[in-house]
């Protein structure tokens, strides 16, 4: 049993220090093993009955900072893992970080060249070693950071890509792949990162519109006759990598030259005209000079046309051996001196200014080229076909759907997956080569002698593998694959994958490949894509902007329950959200309107009678804000069914604020003031609602739930009729979710009679305002409620303490005979209000809003009366129908009475 003392405060501060608080209660959750899936410590085994739900967190990198990103999966993830355990799943959030290879390898080489050094002077096995000990040092930072944010992982079950089990996970893969023939090393075209010296992935390269040049040129023929074919180009250093010259087979322009030669300007070498329909005829002029080595599209034309792949530049961007007399010069020079020297042959038509999209590389920001590579590939069709299946056939939805053509389309036009990289961070390729025979080997334990000539003299492949490859096997092998472990037998198909929609290809659509081919099954039923967090103009934050929002920051300042609200409320599946600070401040507000609702209500209970004599008595306000109680409940779990996460948060959040606080707590004040078993059952129903909204609302803000609901708990132990049905748990946490009850007809009935009381309460704070009454001064008022009298009269109090009326004054009648002159008049749902406001109503004023207050009415019953007359009344279900005459009768009604008073 879990010390209740450890859940809050001995006494219930004055004001919620969340600063205090939430470190505390943290601390506590995780010390109690409420984090882990198994809800009795105690028991070692797993209950096979008992319903799982598993995410595993996308793994932020290991040289990660928090931020706004982080903040809002772990807030959605940590939503989605607490809403789980009350519904009792049993939950578990596998925590981690990812090795990041890129990312890592640079920040422990910029700290080698501070000291003076690099990795090539201290060579890969020292590199490792620091690079091991720089993560050792920094690598926990993320977890801690994200630990501010409530996150309930099992952190007795965090993983590293590069743990000694995920990396045997990545080695079994990827030589089950190799052997199946799906995994081959070959020369094709890449990206690459002539800066880190490595291939980058096609998702990894961002295309940015810049200003740019297109430089037009003359290719003269090789015949001598100085004709030419006009060619132009935004990137002229390629002309050195050129093998040939394409013009559209339909171009009546150039059809004469399709089969010549023309010359490779400043080198004199020969190559061919071609033809073929993927040449744009409008764009430039027409002709279309062929880089098969250096651009993607020239490549699929380069491979068509047999032409030669003439590489032009080393692993340094600069020109190679092909680039004759420009060898040895770095891309952009070279440029430069081949246009001069282009230009100074009479070569040079003319330059232009053009926008072009330029590839640079997500990490640096450096331009990508692109280029032939010997490098490692998956054969990826087989996998995506598979993948492809998962969502078309319903095993795996993604939200929102919209998302699903999108996955479609890019797993039906897939490329091969360059899965090598030129770094020494990371899963090592487990392919070894004989230096006697040649022979390659690919195993999953090291091999010592090479197994077709004997030889000990083996190499292994330089390089490592692509970080997603490790990562798209997240979803397992953090459970235990290869080994069958109890957890993988359990947990495993996970359930929802939560992350942002930017890395549906990165990560999605692999691990989703990965967990297919490699299990059988699919990894998750669920992937729910959230949108990218934005500032307050909805502009994308960046450094160089300087509107990032520092989420430690905001939480040091406000509180995490305010910055998690703010995120999740503001948040729709696949849609950008915009965050401004004063949306947290709002919902720092919001936990104090909590904080104070609930102190207030403690303190009610503790003064209460613990017990009542005689059967409950409800009040038509008990009534009505238990009967709104059971329909939020229904409307929050219909819209946690649906994904629509922001939208429950923002009905509990006007639930709380408006009919609890504003409504029904005011009204309890007065209900108390009766003393006895009014005062008794009024405390009881103050318990129950705050009990369940805080239940309702603890996985959008733990910490001030939880703190709340402790002291909740204590001071409603002794009061009789309050205990929840299944009593009092250890923390909120682990509480259960409340279930919705049937709301009898009766019960729907007060509700309609205490809504026509609040509407006429508000009909009349409005008018006040309008008038611009005093504050706090009471008014005089004459009420004909006509058949609703007797509510009226039962409401007498409520009536004139929450409207601001002077009860000695108000007049409650069914009906009046005569109109006090000067009267400002309003007609609320039937029920007709004179405030003698002398002085302060101006007739002609008054009488245009009626006038306009008419007309709608006659408008809607036009419309209604079309809507009964039509197919509607007798295709629709009756009781919508009736609906709709009820409607028509309530407008009907109202624009009589207006017309009276007119």
């Amino acid at each position: 049993m879990v010390e209740d003392v450890a859940v809050s405060e001995p006494t219930l501060p004055k004001a919620y220090d969340f600063s205090t608080t939430e470190k505390r209660l943290y601390e506590w959750w995780e010390k109690s093993g409420f984090f882990k899936p198994v809800s009795d410590p105690k028991t070692p085994h797993f209950d096979p009955n008992q319903k799982t739900f598993v995410i595993t967190i996308p793994p932020p990198n290991v040289t990660g900072e928090l931020h706004l990103g982080h903040a809002m999966f772990v807030s959605m993830e940590d939503l989605m893992i607490r809403h789980a355990r009350m519904n009792g799943y049993s939950t578990l959030w596998v925590p981690g970080s990812d090795h990041a290879g890129i990312a890592t390898q640079l920040q422990v080489e910029k700290m080698l060249v501070r000291e003076g050094t690099s990795r090539e002077q201290v060579g890969r096995a020292e590199f490792l070693r620091r690079t091991w000990e720089w993560k050792e040092k920094y690598g926990g930072m993320i977890y801690q950071q994200i630990r501010r944010l409530g996150a309930s992982c099992d952190w007795d079950r965090t993983r590293f890509t590069l743990d000694e089990g995920l990396s045997r996970a990545v080695r079994e893969a990827f030589v089950r792949l190799y052997e199946k023939g799906l995994i081959y090393r070959g020369l094709r075209m890449i990206n690459w990162s002539p800066g880190l010296k490595t291939a980058v992935s096609d998702l990894e390269v961002e295309y940015s519109e810049e200003n740019g040049t297109l430089y037009y040129f003359k290719y003269m023929l090789a015949d001598g006759s100085g004709d030419y074919i006009p060619v132009a180009t935004t990137r002229p250093e390629t002309i050195l990598g050129d093998s040939a010259v394409a013009v559209h087979p339909e171009d009546e322009r150039y059809q004469r030259f399709v089969g010549k030669k023309v010359v490779v300007p400043i080198l004199g070498r020969e190559i061919p005209v071609i033809a073929d329909e993927y040449v744009t005829r409008e764009f430039g002029t027409g002709g279309l000079k062929v880089t098969p080595a250096h651009d993607p599209n020239d490549y699929a034309l380069g491979k068509k046309h047999n032409l030669a792949f003439i590489s032009m530049l080393d692993t340094s961007a600069k020109v190679n051996e092909n680039g004759g007399p420009y060898q040895g010069m770095d891309r952009f020079d070279c440029r430069k001196k081949l246009w001069a020297d282009m230009k100074a042959a009479g070569l040079v038509i003319k330059e232009e200014p053009y926008v072009i999209k330029v590839p640079r590389s997500q990490r640096g920001g450096e331009i990508v080229e692109p280029m032939i590579s010997t490098q490692w590939f998956v054969s990826i069709k087989p996998l995506a076909d598979a993948a492809l299946e998962a969502v078309r056939n319903g095993s795996i939805k993604i939200v929102p759907e919209r998302f699903t053509k999108v996955y479609y389309n890019w797993l039906e036009n897939i490329e091969d997956w360059c899965i090598s990289r030129q770094l020494w961070w990371g899963h090592r390729i487990p392919v070894w080569y004989c230096k006697d025979c040649g022979e390659m080997i690919c195993t999953r334990q090291d091999p010592t002698v090479c197994p077709k000539c004997g030889s000990q003299h083996l190499e292994q492949d330089p390089d490592v593998l692509d970080t997603w490859f490790s990562s798209g096997l997240w979803p397992f092998s953090t459970l235990g694959w290869p080994e069958k472990t109890p957890d993988l037998d359990y947990f495993y198909p996970t359930s929802v994958m939560e992350t942002g929609y930017d890395i549906l290809f990165f990560w999605v659509a692999r691990m989703i490949m990965m967990g297919i081919e490699f299990t059988g099954k699919p990894p998750f039923h669920t992937v729910y894509l959230h949108g990218l967090i934005r500032d307050e103009h909805g502009q994308k934050m960046s450094k160089t902007k300087g509107n990032v929002i520092d989420p430690l920051g905001v939480m040091d300042e406000m509180g995490t329950d305010a910055l998690r609200f703010t995120l999740l409320v503001g948040s729709t599946p696949g849609n950008d959200a915009n965050l401004s600070l004063k949306k947290v401040e709002a919902n720092r507000n919001f936990a104090n309107k909590i904080w104070n609702v609930g102190r207030f209500i403690i303190g009610t209970v503790e003064d209460a009678p613990k017990t009542a004599s005689g059967k409950p008595d409800w009040t038509l306000a008990d009534s009505w804000i238990w009967a709104r109680l059971q329909e939020l409940i229904r409307t929050v779990d219909r819209l946690f069914e649906t994904y629509q996460y922001g939208e429950a948060g923002r009905q509990i959040y006007d639930f709380l604020w408006s009919d609890f606080a504003d409504w029904y707590v005011e009204i309890a004040k007065l209900q108390m003031a009766s003393g006895g078993d009014r005062a008794h059952y009024t405390a009881v129903t103050l318990v129950r609602v705050l009990d369940t909204v805080l239940r309702l609302l603890h996985p959008f803000t733990p910490f001030v739930t939880e703190e709340l609901w402790g002291h909740l708990k204590k001071s409603a132990a002794s009061l009789k009729d309050a205990t929840p049905t299944d009593g009092w748990e250890n923390a909120l946490m682990i509480a259960h979710w409340p279930k919705a009850q049937a709301v009898e007809g009766w019960e729907e009935d007060k509700i309609a009679a205490f809504n026509r009381v609040q509407d006429v309460i508000r009909a009349i704070r409005n008018a006040r305002t309008e008038k611009k009454v005093t504050p706090g001064k009471r008014i005089t008022a004459i009420v004909a409620a006509g058949d609703h009298l007797s509510v009226f009269n039962d409401q007498r109090k409520s009536l004139t303490s929450l409207a601001y009326l002077d009860e000695s004054q108000l007049v409650l009648t069914d009906k009046i005979t005569s109109v006090p002159e000067g009267a400002l008049s309003l007609l609320v749902a039937g029920v007709e209000v004179y405030l003698p406001l002398a002085g302060m109503v101006d007739a002609d004023v008054e009488r245009a809003r009626m006038e306009k207050e008419l007309a709608e009415a006659e408008s809607q019953i036009t419309r209604l009366r079309g809507l009964l007359s039509s197919d509607f009344a007798s295709k629709a279900p009756a009781a919508l129908v009736e609906k709709e005459r009820a409607k028509l009768a309530a407008f009907e009604e109202t624009a009589a009475k207006i017309k009276a008073q007119l």
